[in-house]
């Protein structure tokens, strides 16, 4: 028997609730119960009360927005976006940053200390950064409807409609003012309605601008496409399917980011994994070599090695790297950077899926002093399978979701006998509810 499926309400039926919100969950929802059930409540923050509007219900939980705040907290603060509330982009506006980076420090140390059994050794300060004009790289939905003109923004919260709008405080400069000048653009285009979504990524090079377009583009908009390229001092990429490459093939974009404290140069493609906050990866890339202590003659293994972000700072400090990446265009582009950067004597790129690999085999013919990873929101079970059974002496896991970093350190200091030395986060994400976290494990 199937589970039965969250039942949602008109507003007219909705009921009204008392709740006393308790804690945040992983969204940037507040978090109480009613009745001993527990209530998600949008806009709710911890230590409030509110009259919150049921929108859903389950077996198990309730969802709820608030309408009207009846004991605010003294962290709550006037959001700066006007379409704060709608757009899906950030959830934590209302809360004071320096409130949001204690939330976001208290969330992964319970989670931590819990999975690890105790506490790590060290807590790490948290690094931080700007906390507006810091993405680099963002991905906007285009619709266009013939009463309305164009519509680009962020999905809505909770839905799947646009939320239009001119600017957004958190985008990087060069990205924001892009916005009004790319809507007028789209607009003038034969076929605007072809156009369902933008990837923009501001770089230390080129500012890179790339389009999903269904279908051939006419070259009455080619022409319209590449007098905007040259107007606007961008790089304009098109992109349809499986099908992605430059509007002009003499101009292709040269999108790259500096780490000068490596004193290296990373060049990545549109559509690459790269973070979104140069600032605060420049600082996480500082923090995992220093966990990790890569020396010269060492062996490291980098696991989702991406770009090359960890792989090549550790081979820039003499130790020879392996790194293992899924996505082959990220591999080749890992391999590329190591040759600019003169350091392909010293690192390997491979292409393996990491939920399939024989990563064992690898771990048996390398013997790595040290393991860095970096996984996806999913976490890394099968790796730390591998890495139970034969453990190298140091792992540093870089995570971007504190839960599934905590199971994966559970079974490393559990099953693996790893002690749990230090641990903190990146505050890459402000005003949403995300988090990057960083761990280091000794094997003892």
């Amino acid at each position: 028997m199937g589970r039965k499926k969250p039942r949602r309400l008109a507003p007219e039926q909705a009921p009204r609730l008392d709740v006393r919100i308790d804690d945040l969950d992983h969204e940037g929802r507040g978090v109480g119960r009613v009745d001993g059930k527990v209530v998600f409540v949008d806009g709710g923050l911890p230590g409030e009360r509110v009259r919150a509007r049921c929108t859903t219900r389950a077996k198990r939980f309730d969802e709820a927005v608030v309408e009207a705040l009846l004991e605010p907290s003294a962290e709550r603060v006037e959001p700066f976006c006007p379409v704060f509330g709608r757009c899906g982009g950030c959830t934590l506006q209302h809360l004071a940053p320096a409130a949001q980076l204690r939330q976001r420090e208290r969330r992964v140390h319970e989670q931590l200390t819990r999975a690890a059994g105790a506490a790590p050794a060290q807590w790490l300060p948290p690094l931080t950064g700007p906390d507006r004009g810091y993405r680099t790289r963002a991905r906007l939905t285009v619709r266009y409807v013939r009463r309305q003109g164009v519509l680009l923004g962020f999905r809505e919260r909770g839905g799947r409609h646009v939320v239009d709008t001119d600017a957004c405080a958190i985008l990087d400069d060069r990205l924001e003012r892009l916005i009004p000048q790319l809507k007028t653009l789209i607009a003038s285009l034969d076929r605007p309605e072809r156009v369902s979504e933008l990837e923009l990524a501001a770089s230390d090079g080129d500012t890179v601008v790339a389009f999903q377009y269904a279908g051939a583009v006419g070259e009455a908009d080619r022409a319209r496409l590449a007098r905007f390229q040259d107007e606007a001092g961008v790089a304009i990429e098109l992109a349809g399917g499986a099908r992605t490459g430059p509007l002009d093939a003499a101009r292709p974009a040269d999108a790259y980011y500096a780490l000068p404290d490596e004193d290296l140069v990373l060049r990545f493609a549109a559509g690459d994994f790269v973070q979104s906050n140069a600032t605060v990866n420049r600082a996480l890339v500082g923090r995992a070599m220093e966990l990790l202590a890569p020396e010269p003659g060492q062996t490291v293994l980098d696991l989702y090695c991406g770009i090359g972000n960890f792989s090549l700072p550790a081979a820039s400090r003499g130790a020879a790297v392996t790194g293992i990446e899924g996505d082959a265009g990220l591999v080749e582009r890992a391999a590329v950077n190591a040759r600019a950067n003169g350091l392909a004597e010293r690192t390997d790129f491979q292409q393996a899926d990491l939920a399939a690999a024989p990563l064992a085999d690898w771990l048996q013919r390398l013997n790595p002093a040290a393991v860095l990873l970096d996984p996806p929101r999913a976490g890394a079970p099968e790796a730390v399978t591998a890495l139970v059974a034969r453990p190298p002496r140091r792992i540093v896991y870089v995570s971007c979701d504190p839960a599934t970093l905590a199971r994966d350190v559970g079974r490393l200091t559990g099953e693996g006998g790893y002690c749990l030395q230090a641990a903190g986060i990146a505050d890459m994400f402000p005003h949403s509810g995300h988090v990057e976290a960083i761990a280091a494990l000794e094997s003892v």
